[in-house]
């Protein structure tokens, strides 16, 4: 994990562009930040995830209502898939940019990338 913690590091002064860097994120730590996002897929995801907080705010008035369980079950299944939707869409960017530039910048750099891309598919096959 070193050395992708020195890939950041290299790309921390790459500006504004969406490059990867770190700032502070609420919790104190510095907080990792994508190498490249294509503003149309920002702005496709952002649109998924407000759509998805509406469904989650309407499921628990379904629970507060006591509506029937099979439905509420049904909405939860589509908010798994608008989630599982933002994952792909997600996964792709990080291989395009992300990965794609710790691969292309050293050999252990690539090596830390391997090991985060084979955890996170174990991760998110299940």
């Amino acid at each position: 994990m070193a050395s992708t913690r020195t890939h950041e590091r290299k790309h921390a002064d790459q500006g504004s562009n969406g490059a990867s860097g770190t700032k502070e994120s609420g919790g104190g730590g510095a907080a990792r930040t994508a190498v490249g996002v294509d503003a149309a897929v920002k702005e496709r995801n952002l649109k998924r995830l407000r759509r998805i907080e509406g469904q989650v705010r309407g499921l628990q008035r379904m629970v507060e209502e006591e509506r029937y369980c099979a439905e509420i079950l049904t909405q939860i299944s589509s908010v798994h898939e608008a989630l599982r939707s933002v994952g792909r869409e997600l996964m792709r960017n990080h291989l395009k940019h992300c990965a794609t530039s710790a691969i292309r910048t050293s050999a252990a750099d690539a090596e830390a990338m391997y090991d985060e891309l084979v955890d996170l598919m174990y991760k998110h096959s299940r």
